[in-house]
């Protein structure tokens, strides 16, 4: 089994001003997830944490701006990232997100403990501002409305909306809000979304609305793939539908939405990840496939690295073949 790093203790006070500019910045606070399979009682998570290490891991020079309570700032995990290559920029909550999770057939019951305080724009090291790339991955609606002017004009930006969509209160199971205008997702060129974190009967004209025409919005599904659409007043435009990726032996759901959008938004921000086949699906292959290997580890122990989703890839491809031959 692989283990994680022992942590490597930083101050609260890391919020240098970093000189390098990544070609990625990812922001949002870091979850911690109570579990019994761990001996502080809990994981690390949200979707910064699994998004950052995804682009980082598929090769893409990546930044994170992490929102951490006490116990999550000195969480061994944060040195998977470290490790990965992820200029980490812990911002200090007095208050972070704690969740319990529990997996059921009918779908995930997510339960708050805690609920999480806003990350400030001012959080930015100056020299991130002109990041080509950005992903705004809330967890539980910590990202103000204000991060929409944060990235430049010119950047592409992805947005997990699910973290936009909880109405937390602790000791309470997490409810989903209705959909709404926000400019954070107005600002947005990539959304994320479980079909699960929208009611049964949301229509995707409805949520495409929401979007700046143009931005794409995919709509994911589990083992039953997904499907992304071009956003218009008009509604929906240019679906695409993706299969899923087989998992192999999966042991923990965690992260595969925020893993899947940020290799999909990893495509846009460095197109020879896919050969420039974006219009061919090639794009959704490499996102399905980053997300079905998540899965086959505990918590970011499964988010793979390149050279693993390749074989993933080849493997898919090989099977689709012969399913086809």
């Amino acid at each position: 089994m692989r283990l994680l790093p022992g942590p490597i203790h930083r101050p609260m006070t890391e919020l240098r001003q970093p000189a390098r500019v990544p070609t990625v910045v990812v922001v949002g606070a870091a979850s911690r997830d109570l579990t019994d399979d761990d001996p502080r009682g809990w994981r690390l998570g949200g979707g910064v944490s699994y998004s950052a290490l995804t682009t980082a891991r598929l090769g893409l020079p990546t930044a994170a701006i992490v929102g951490v309570d006490a116990l999550a700032a000195h969480a061994a995990e944060l040195d998977l990232l470290r490790v990965a290559g992820v200029d980490v920029h812990l911002v200090p909550l007095e208050r972070g997100p704690v969740f319990v999770n529990i997996e059921r057939p009918e779908g995930r019951l997510q339960l708050c403990r805690e609920r999480s305080d806003s990350i400030p724009i001012e959080a930015v090291p100056d020299a991130w501002r002109a990041a080509p790339g950005w992903l705004l991955a809330p967890v539980a609606a910590e990202l103000p409305e204000a991060w929409a002017d944060v990235p430049a004009a010119s950047a592409i930006v992805g947005v997990g909306w699910q973290g936009l969509l909880r109405e937390l209160t602790p000791d309470t199971a997490v409810r989903h809000l209705r959909p709404g205008p926000n400019r954070i997702l107005g600002r947005a060129d990539i959304v994320g979304l479980s079909r699960d974190d929208v009611d049964e009967a949301t229509d995707l004209a409805d949520l495409c609305r929401l979007l700046r025409p143009g931005a794409m919005l995919a709509v994911t599904q589990g083992d039953r793939g997904g499907l992304v659409l071009e956003a218009s007043q008009d509604g929906p435009g240019h679906p695409r539908y993706y299969p899923p990726v087989r998992s192999h032996n999966p042991i923990d759901p965690t992260g595969a939405g925020d893993v899947f959008l940020a290799a999909l938004a990893a495509a846009r921000f460095e197109p020879r990840l896919v050969g420039h086949r974006i219009d061919a699906g090639f794009d959704l292959l490499l996102a399905a496939a980053a997300a079905s290997l998540v899965l086959e580890g505990p918590g970011m122990l499964g988010v793979p690295d390149r050279a693993a989703v390749r074989e993933r890839i080849a493997a898919s491809r090989l099977e689709s073949s012969s399913a086809a031959g």
